[in-house]
């Protein structure tokens, strides 16, 4: 189902490429501007078996949206300035920003060259847990439990199941199942739980993924200092904040932004909901981020950024540079907002 859905995703973008419908359909869906959601930038990996690799692009296509958005004359800007143009509704030109979730070295070690390169400022979105060394990236420990293991035994809805990791698509398909079970656990707290279990079983070194991937206190006061970045807040723990308690998930919106200032020294004024979908993040997640002053909050619903999105500075959507479509003849149909105003059923607004 999920080969399906990339490849349904695929066909799609390559028709409104073909077609020239995002041309037309851009003066209707592109807006005012767009915020880009990425997470690793690092070259491409070797192993077969990369159920994330959603969640990574090269520096090379990362050059190349950079570039494309220089030939068309977009303005590449800070969150600062997105707030700024959208509470002032200064439209004179069309403008984009980029954010990355969660925090990786890689986005110092590769993507920050290539922002340079182009003078293009960007956010790093950063979970306290994981600058600490102390947070679980349970999807990453999951990859590399199932890439080790020939068969997976778990308790799933009161049954106990043997799952099949032979194959590479035996691989696939136990991971989808793994993950999708995982998410639509009550809590974070369940999440860890069964994790960890499973890591334990399998020997991964789930509490060492945290310091080999993510940049620690020390890295982000050294990054704080380029001026191309700006860092934002994640929450604490990466939980999902819908699943939480009103109380659990005041702290972790607040006790994010309270330990990164305190630890660069630095004022944070911007935020993204870890996971940020609907089952994630909605209308009292929103209200909690403007409650707790922060200026903008990303989800990961998609779609560009129009003049109402200033009604709706907690909520703001983004479009995701996905691994799976590094092809240049993406870039004119995400821009376009032809791709995001089909995959949102047209809305201009997605913040119910």
């Amino acid at each position: 189902m999920r080969r399906f859905r990339k490849s349904f995703i695929r066909a799609g973008l390559e028709a409104l490429y073909l077609s020239g419908a995002h041309v037309w359909l851009r003066p209707i869906f592109s807006g005012v501007g767009a915020i880009y959601t990425l997470h690793h930038v690092r070259p491409r990996r070797t192993a077969e078996f990369q159920p994330n690799c959603h969640l990574e692009v090269t520096p090379e296509f990362l050059g190349q949206m950079l570039s494309h958005l220089r030939d068309h004359e977009i303005d590449i800007v800070t969150l600062d300035e997105l707030h700024r143009r959208l509470v002032s509704q200064d439209f004179s030109r069309r403008f984009a920003c980029f954010t990355f979730d969660d925090g990786y070295r890689d986005n110092r070690d590769f993507a920050l060259p290539v922002m340079r390169a182009f003078g293009a400022p960007f956010t790093i979105y950063v979970t306290s847990d994981f600058a600490a060394g102390v947070g679980r990236l349970w999807w990453v420990a999951l990859e590399r439990l199932v890439a080790k293991a020939q068969q997976i035994e778990v308790e799933i809805g009161g049954l106990r199941l043997r799952l099949d990791a032979s194959t590479q698509s035996a691989k696939c398909a136990t991971f989808q199942r793994l993950h999708d079970w995982l998410r639509s656990l009550p809590s974070e707290h369940d999440i860890r739980r069964e994790i960890s279990a499973l890591c334990a079983e399998h020997g991964i070194d789930e509490a060492a993924i945290c310091r080999e991937l993510c940049l620690s206190w020390d890295e982000l006061r050294a990054l704080s200092a380029e001026p191309l970045i700006e860092i934002g807040a994640h929450t604490v723990s990466h939980c999902s904040l819908a699943k939480q308690t009103e109380e659990m998930a005041r702290s972790e919106i607040t006790e994010s932004r309270a330990r990164i200032e305190a630890e660069l020294q630095r004022p944070v004024l911007h935020m993204a909901y870890p996971y940020g979908d609907r089952a994630a993040a909605g209308p009292r997640e929103f209200v909690l981020a403007a409650a707790s002053g922060y200026k903008t909050a990303v989800t990961t619903r998609p779609g560009m950024i129009f003049p109402e999105s200033a009604d709706h500075l907690t909520a703001l959507s983004r479009v995701s540079l996905n691994g799976h479509y590094q092809d240049p003849r993406v870039l004119p149909v995400l821009t376009s907002g032809a791709a995001t105003a089909m995959w949102n059923g047209f809305r201009r607004i997605d913040a119910a």
